[in-house]
């Protein structure tokens, strides 16, 4: 049976006078709440919230995260309600609770605006506690170490969520060790044959490279003596799996070709020994250029400190070594748990009110992008692991990714730095827009109050922070164009009736035109029109004045007029390719195929004698032939030649896209059918809607026809008419 005692121990061991009977609390509430749940593992679900509590206290958080951990599944698992935890335990624990549920009740459209809206929830409600996120990766370190008893789609789908936003979530608030053993986690499961590989390697090289790292842990020791350095300690570690398979992958060699699987830590006691220890371990090993790096003086944005170098170690091999103090170490260890912020009496740390400023300032720049593929990309790309750290005339350091530009570094100092961009200087000397910088360079950015930004600078911008910005820039830009065109196009076109917007607002017709056509306002609907979303003629038709519907009217009869004078025109003009129809059963009558049903060879047919045209062809189901005289009916069968064609009307109706009249054309030709005629138009939801008439050999050609164009993506409904 799981016990409380060893959580209680570990908060006891550093919570030192705190009353812990909100541990206690916490359990027996869980317990009585959650009997008879189980976790996906077949274990009792008060297992699995009390490991996220004992990983939470073996970070050392406060005891409100704690309990916190315990009841995180209060809310999900629907046990309990948020009005009992803030009585129970407490406005700080049920917030905490409450932003660590992230399931949320809406149904989305998709998969991905779903996922987005999750995501953007988690990321609010870290923005509010930056507990939130610490109580969500403990449940997600957990939820991947039991990830085996999931289904696979579910090991996938999850595997695949914690590489792209728990791990970087975790190093972006300082948790290295949380981040190294969630990718590892997750590499298992995405690439389950590269990680077994790697794993088996690592396994069976063990023993060399330990005997590897003792030797040169002891060299380390000779030469920190000799130069009167002693250090607490030196440590050699293997580097975690993934990062061995990223350099595999980047750098595009074997395995046998990566030396450096071991990272070396020195500890020392002061800041100035970390810079003595390097010059040391530099005099002896030619360290490798371009690999050494100074987070001492320029701290990472997460508080990380530290000396990284890469030298040419014993025999030949490259190692890395970090060099940091043991302040500097608890902080690569603990993140922003090191100087946790919500301890009794505890001021807040400047590099922690740096840190937590810029979690908001990400939290605050993501919630500005709402298409769900755009908010995922911003995610992603805001949680990127720097390789660049370039510094302003002042000495600020800005951390971006490799192949970043000046107008990336500008939005990196500020959204209007950004936007007035004109020019920069690197190093003192003037550079172009797409100029790539490197870590070290000094960026001073030229700006003028009436520049903005350009379309072009989304080919060259590397942060999602920068290309989000420039989106909502371009897309105001287009819809203060939208606005004057809808606006010109809508007066134009009711100037030729006598009538105005202001006319039609103090008439209610406006108000009725609004609602018909879903817009919220008069701005929302003139946008719309100056974007092609609503096209005049189907403004017009929905505002319904009794000229509107006149002048409509006459316009439908000029096109049935013009529409009938083609298709003479087009008869004689084609008079060889069709043939005379020879129906059984009827002998020396002028005969005609009906135009109101348009029956093919293959349709059960009935005729109708008319009066001084002949015999009429009809479907036999046509609803026209219902209201005739039986009398006058004939039973009639096809008996003409297999070459010859007949009209049939299709409606189509498809997801409008560029090119998609071409491809339903091509479809078309392909099954050696021909149009004849087409009338397209386009919904207010942004469906083609394709009248049809075309020429077919026989009712199976034209189902065969109808199945293929059923087969294309964006057709919705193919119907014949």
């Amino acid at each position: 049976m799981s016990d409380i005692k060893p959580l209680r121990s570990l908060a006891a061991g550093y919570l030192f006078g705190l009353d812990l009977s909100p541990i206690d609390r916490a359990w027996e509430f869980i317990r009585e709440r959650h009997a008879g749940q189980y976790y996906v593992t077949g274990e009792p679900y008060v297992d699995h919230l009390l490991a996220v509590g004992s990983t939470l206290a073996s970070m050392r958080l406060d005891l409100d995260t704690i309990v916190a951990g315990l009841l995180h599944g209060a809310l999900k698992e629907s046990v309990a309600t948020r009005e009992e935890l803030v009585k129970k335990f407490g406005h700080d624990v049920a917030n905490i609770v409450d932003g660590a549920t992230r399931i949320t009740k809406v149904r989305y459209n998709s998969q991905l605006a779903h996922e987005a809206e999750n995501i953007r929830k988690l990321l609010l409600a870290m923005g509010a506690d930056i507990r939130v996120l610490l109580v969500k990766l403990a449940d997600r370190l957990q939820d991947m170490l039991s990830l085996d008893a999931e289904d696979e789609e579910e090991r996938r789908v999850k595997a695949r969520e914690t590489m792209d936003l728990y791990a970087p979530l975790a190093s972006r608030i300082g948790i290295e060790w949380l981040k190294r053993e969630l990718e590892d986690l997750a590499f298992r499961y995405l690439l389950p044959a590269e990680y077994a590989d790697l794993a088996a390697h690592m396994e069976s090289t063990m023993a060399e490279r330990q005997t590897y790292v003792d030797e040169v842990i002891g060299i380390l020791h000779q030469k920190l003596k000799a130069n009167k350095i002693v250090p607490v300690r030196i440590i050699g570690r293997p580097k975690h799996l993934y990062s061995i398979y990223k350099k595999l992958v980047a750098q595009r060699i074997p395995l046998e070709r990566v030396y450096d699987k071991v990272a070396f830590r020195i500890i020392v006691r002061t800041v100035k020994e970390c810079y003595q220890a390097l010059g040391t371990v530099h005099a002896d090993w030619t360290p490798v250029p371009g690999r050494i790096k100074d987070w001492i003086s320029a701290p990472k944005s997460n508080n990380y400190q530290s000396l990284h170098t890469t030298v040419s170690g014993p025999h030949g091999h490259f190692i890395e070594i970090q060099i940091r103090t043991e302040e500097m170490a608890r902080v690569a260890q603990e993140g922003v748990a090191a100087h946790w912020a919500y301890k009794e009496g505890q001021k807040i740390s400047s590099g922690d009110a740096r840190l937590f400023k810029d979690l908001k300032r990400l939290v605050q720049s993501l919630q500005e992008v709402e298409d769900p593929s755009e908010f995922m990309e911003s995610v992603r790309g805001e949680l990127f692991e720097p390789d660049v750290f370039a510094l302003t005339p002042t000495g600020e350091v800005r951390e971006l990714p490799r192949g970043s530009t000046p107008i990336d570094f500008a939005y990196a100092i500020h959204s209007e730095v950004g936007d007035t961009c004109v020019g920069a200087k690197v190093n003192g000397q003037i550079v172009q827009l797409k100029h790539e910088l490197q870590s070290g360079d000094i960026v001073e950015i030229l700006t003028q109050k009436n520049q903005h930004p350009r379309r072009a600078w989304l080919q060259v911008v590397k942060t999602s922070r920068a290309r989000t910005r420039i989106r909502q820039y371009l897309r105001r830009e287009e819809k203060e164009r939208s606005l004057k065109l809808g606006r010109e196009i809508c007066e134009r076109e009711l100037k030729k009736y006598d009538v105005n917007l202001r006319g039609l607002l103090k008439s209610g017709h406006l108000r009725l035109l609004l609602k018909q056509l879903k817009c919220a306002t008069l701005e929302d609907m003139l946008i719309r029109v100056g974007s092609g979303s609503i096209t005049v003629p189907h403004l017009l038709r929905t505002l319904e004045p009794e000229e509107f519907r006149e002048a409509e009217e006459k316009r439908r009869v000029a096109e049935m007029v013009d529409r009938a004078q083609r298709a003479l025109e087009g008869a004689k003009s084609g008079a060889t390719r069709r043939t005379t129809i020879d129906i059984d059963g009827v002998d020396g009558m002028l005969i005609k195929i009906s135009q109101c049903c348009r029956p093919v060879p293959g349709d059960a047919i009935i005729g109708f004698i008319t009066t001084g045209s002949g015999v009429s062809v009809h479907k036999a189901d046509c609803h026209n032939l219902r209201s005739t005289d039986p009398a006058r009916w004939l039973d009639v069968s096809w008996a003409g030649s297999p070459h010859n064609t007949y009209r049939a009307g299709l409606l189509i109706r498809s997801e409008n896209r560029k090119n998609l009249l071409a491809d339903i054309s091509g479809t078309i030709s392909a099954d050696d059918a021909d149009i004849v005629e087409v009338n397209a138009r386009t919904t207010v939801e942004n469906v083609a809607e394709l009248d049809l008439l075309i020429e077919v050999f026989n009712l199976a050609h034209l189902q065969r026809l109808q199945q293929h164009l059923l087969q294309m993506p964006e057709v919705l409904e193919v119907r014949r008419k």
